[in-house]
């Protein structure tokens, strides 16, 4: 039997804001989830997840795209990189990421610890 399951970010399954800076939209789509990720400028995974986690850098792997704004990640081992809008994304564990400029960033994750 086909099937066709349709979901929107406006009635997300779940909501996370308890990170500063940041607000985390889930939806569940075919068994998979896929997360919308709102970081405002200024958000720091250093600063605003890590008191939260208690790891020394994030730990998660991450793959997605990101449609608003830029991210820098930066692994403990100095490879830096910046992503933007249009770009795809796979960042492995062992990094800190934070907003590049004043835009606020809007990423898709399907992947990791948001998009699990």
């Amino acid at each position: 039997m086909s099937s066709i399951e349709v979901k929107t970010f406006d009635k997300a399954d779940e909501v996370v804001d308890k990170f500063n800076n940041a607000k985390i939209e889930a939806v569940k789509v075919g068994g998979q989830r896929v997360v919308r990720l709102h970081l405002k400028p200024g958000w720091k995974w250093s600063t605003d997840v890590k008191p939260h986690i208690g790891t020394d850098s994030c730990q998660a792997n991450h793959i997605g795209i990101i449609t608003k704004g830029s991210v820098c990640a930066k692994h403990d081992d100095g490879t830096e990189v910046t992503y933007k809008a249009g770009d795809s994304y796979s960042v492995t564990p062992g990094h800190d990421a934070w907003v590049v400029g004043n835009e606020p960033v809007e990423a898709y994750e399907f992947a990791g610890v948001w998009g699990e």
